[in-house]
């Protein structure tokens, strides 16, 4: 993540790949990406992506590369239940394999090269060995765009911030973009009913809180010995706090993406509940005896409360959209909410919601492993 803006890149990943037959994305077009997908012949299928482009790539394409949009590997394994198809992804999304359930579940992913990019730079070169019939990349790099596509490779654009940061929106336009692409693992209607449900479940039960009793959430984002860093209005964690019932206590900063903040400036805000992402290796240990930096937690509410949590890593690191965004939710509620949410057990709702949507059976203790994830989730940031 070199510059604000690429902080959305880094954090999600798809590339789908190359195809010789039929390269290279075609105008842009104001159509919804979800808008239309028709078929131009009997081995090819015409889309626009998320960038606009109309773009051509096989049908039942059989080699995916996925440049610097980071949550979808994870997202395309379960949505094949299956990773024998990716053929490269960039190295922070292999460190979110090897740290979470995505590596277990999906083994073959870790055979994906990542050789080919370094940070949000691509070596065409690389790429172009690995053969990919598409290529998945941010739509907030439209430079990437075009390089890919003047070299030849079938280029398919993935937004992460279209949608203002909404995570269970972004996701439904994931899985609606991959099934015009792979009809037969439509699995639109499916993620989106069970998302709209979890949605309503907590708004059902959270609605009747007054200002006063909802929760004041601060979403520690980064944090070494010089940087703090967290979400203002327009990112990933004024989502989650709004959805979940709670306030985001950095909400009056007009950033897009994370911004960097000051220890005044928490002292000042107080959080009661403090929420750690996996982009930073960051524990709630970390801030309870103050082990990182000159930094002292110690009058923060959260802090002397022992309500710091580190986010799930599951398939993905849980903060961006991916799939694991439905029992982050609920998760998320219960944490905040713990009397409202007596009844739910994350164990079992992340059990059936895997079972449901992606045909996955996790254990007991794979399922509980997502929310208790390693500082070695952060490796590559």
């Amino acid at each position: 993540m070199k510059t604000a803006k690429k902080l959305t890149a880094l954090l999600l990943a798809v590339a789908m790949v190359l195809s010789l037959a039929a390269c290279g994305a075609g105008k842009t077009i104001e159509t919804s990406p979800s808008a239309s997908a028709a078929a131009t012949d009997s081995t090819t299928v015409t889309v626009t992506d998320h960038a606009g482009n109309q773009v051509t790539v096989p049908k039942n394409a059989q080699r995916i590369a996925v440049c610097d949009i980071y949550p979808l590997p994870s997202v395309l394994s379960v949505f094949f239940d299956s990773a024998d198809r990716i053929v490269g992804m960039p190295d922070v999304s292999m460190s979110a394999a090897k740290s979470g359930l995505l590596g277990q579940l999906y083994p073959n992913i870790l055979n994906a090269q990542t050789g080919f990019i370094k940070g949000t730079e691509v070596n065409t070169e690389e790429l172009m060995k690995l053969k990919p019939d598409v290529v998945f990349y941010s739509a907030d790099d439209p430079k990437l765009g075009e390089q890919l596509t003047a070299a030849g490779f079938a280029a398919v654009a993935i937004s992460a911030s279209k949608w203002d940061y909404d995570c269970v929106e972004t996701l439904k336009e994931w899985v609606a973009l991959l099934s015009q692409i792979f009809p037969e693992n439509d699995k639109t209607k499916t993620v989106q009913d069970y998302s709209e449900k979890v949605m309503k479940q907590i708004k059902d039960k959270t609605s009747t809180l007054s200002e006063n009793q909802k929760k004041r959430a601060f979403f520690l984002f980064k944090y070494d010995d010089s940087t703090i860093m967290t979400s203002g209005e327009h990112f990933f964690g004024n989502w989650w706090a709004e959805s979940t019932g709670a306030v985001n206590v950095s909400k009056e900063l007009p950033n897009e993406n994370a911004a960097a903040v000051t220890m005044e400036q928490i002292y000042q805000w107080n959080p009661d509940v403090i929420f750690i992402t996996n982009f930073t290796k960051a524990q709630p240990d970390d801030l309870y005896n103050n082990k990182i930096g000159s930094n002292d937690w110690s009058a923060i509410a959260a802090v002397q409360k022992k309500q710091v949590y580190k986010m799930p890593l599951g398939m993905y690191r849980s903060y961006t959209p991916g799939a694991d965004t439905p029992v982050t939710l609920l998760w998320m509620a219960k944490t905040l909410y713990p009397d409202l949410f007596s009844d739910v057990d994350i164990t079992k709702e992340t059990e059936d919601y895997y079972k449901a949507v992606f045909g996955i059976t996790l254990t007991d203790e794979q399922a509980n492993s997502i929310f208790a994830s390693a500082a070695s989730a952060a490796n590559g940031f």
